[in-house]
């Protein structure tokens, strides 16, 4: 059987994030990913200097056409970019399966990535509509409405966003005081992924690239928690391995081993 997960995003033409980073994700989980462009940048591991919306009915050109021909078992949206991109990914999102969305709002290097008027768009149309909902503490942020510094106000967020009504929230845990602890709450039952601060300058497009890895193994037919655990024991390796590349913040290690290894 070939496994089939569909990425929803920007390009980022230096391959660290976006794009380009769920499309490795997807290869190495030895799953087939397709790929709709949201939004174009010019960027490198220095910084981004342009970002370019494409047009809304593009995209949903692209999504219908790939959805009717090679039918993905999971997707993923990354950064849309403009309110009407939101909305009609949103509209598009019945007949997108396994929907993780990851709330990209800002670049590593502070570009927005999400329009302010495309905020409350975002979370009418799409979150209730997702599986899952994959922001970092400064997206939960946003997206609550509240501080995000510990686990206990990290769960507070998930709960917080579950009310959009999605099926689960991960609040990555990467900013948060103390140890990096993501939370994941699965219709109101949380579980929490301890790991170590890896000490590396090679991050750019980590959140992209966890989100990917979820969507391979929920293509694969894995369950969401097994998804969340295993796609973060990857990332971890992925940035222990990571070769500095670039003049500044370079990517993680998309060809780190899978284990245990992935049937195809």
């Amino acid at each position: 059987m070939v496994f089939v997960a569909l990425t929803i995003a920007g390009s980022d033409p230096s391959g660290g994030a976006g794009l380009q980073a769920d499309l490795k994700t997807f290869h190495q989980h030895s799953v087939y990913g397709e790929a709709v462009v949201t939004l174009l940048t010019v960027q490198n591991t220095r910084g981004v200097t342009n970002v370019t919306n494409l047009d809304a009915a593009l995209v949903e050109s692209q999504i219908r056409a790939v959805c009717e021909d090679i039918p993905p078992h999971a997707v993923k949206t990354g950064a849309l970019g403009s309110r009407a991109v939101v909305e009609r990914v949103g509209a598009c999102a019945p007949f997108l399966p396994n929907l993780v969305v990851d709330p990209v709002m800002i670049s590593k290097h502070g570009a927005k990535l999400l329009a302010q008027d495309a905020v409350d768009a975002f979370c009418a149309s799409l979150l209730p509509r997702a599986l899952l909902v994959t922001p970092n503490t400064h997206e939960a942020e946003a997206l609550c409405g509240k501080a995000v510094r510990t686990v206990a106000e990290a769960r507070e967020a998930a709960l917080r966003i579950l009310d959009h009504g999605c099926r689960a929230v991960l609040v990555k845990g990467g900013h948060l005081d103390g140890p990096p602890v993501d939370v994941l709450c699965d219709a109101g039952t949380f579980y929490e992924f301890t790991g170590d601060r890896i000490a590396t300058n090679q991050t750019h497009g980590t959140g992209c690239t966890l989100s990917a890895a979820i969507t391979a193994h929920l293509a694969r037919g894995t369950d969401l928690v097994s998804a969340v655990r295993q796609a973060k024991s990857w990332l971890s390796e992925a940035l222990r391995t990571a070769v500095p590349l670039g003049h500044g913040v370079g990517p993680v290690n998309h060809l780190a081993p899978v284990h245990p290894p992935l049937r195809t």
